[in-house]
């Protein structure tokens, strides 16, 4: 079995927990700052942070366009929290000059489940992923107001849509690299390593 070496965006957010996750589900994980190491990487974590910082720093390192190249070469990318902004093709709350990468066809809408103090955590079943629910943690969180066609919806919470997959592109509201559990990180893996 192949072992994926898969980075982490490590402009701002939780890069460590990521890279100690992949570490843990038999990647190879390294962090990714500069636009030539996406060509050393199979697949890409877009952590959780603040998705307006984000995109900023993406701009300021010249990361925004071959980021948006990787997404549309089919690489695999799993974003968590912020990340799932900055796949998301269209946002709600945001800034007008807030840039995404796009991949999911969805509408995603920033700080939905309110502020810091009300963040929260909850067990969430997620399709593909077997042995119970996962643990959601859930910080200044998105969720999904609406998906295209070709998206599949893996989990919902209190009726909104806080897991999706389009692809080789996977997104989470919650953050599973903060509980323990890897499986999420698992399911990315294996979707990475079935791309080479």
């Amino acid at each position: 079995m192949s072992t994926p070496t898969i980075g982490v965006l490590a402009l701002q957010g939780d890069v460590r927990e990521h890279l100690t996750a992949l570490a843990e589900s038999d990647a190879l994980a390294r962090p990714v700052r500069r636009p030539e190491e996406l060509d050393e990487v199979d697949g890409l974590v877009i952590p959780g942070g603040e998705s307006t910082t984000m995109s900023k720093l993406a701009v300021v390192f010249g990361m925004l366009e071959p980021l948006r190249a990787f997404v549309r070469a089919g690489k695999p990318v799993y974003g968590t929290c912020a990340g799932m902004i900055m796949v998301a093709d269209k946002l709600l709350d945001a800034r007008e000059d807030q840039e995404t990468l796009g991949g999911i066809d969805m509408i995603v809408r920033r700080n939905a489940f309110g502020r810091q103090n009300e963040s929260f955590e909850a067990a969430i079943d997620v399709t593909g992923i077997p042995g119970g629910p996962v643990e959601g943690v859930f910080i200044r969180a998105p969720w999904v107001e609406s998906v295209g066609g070709a998206v599949e919806v893996l989990a919902t919470y209190n009726g909104h849509t806080v897991a999706v997959r389009q692809g080789n592109v996977l997104a989470t509201s919650f953050h599973p690299e903060l509980t323990g559990d890897h499986r999420v990180h698992h399911l990315f893996v294996d979707m990475v390593r079935n791309t080479l």
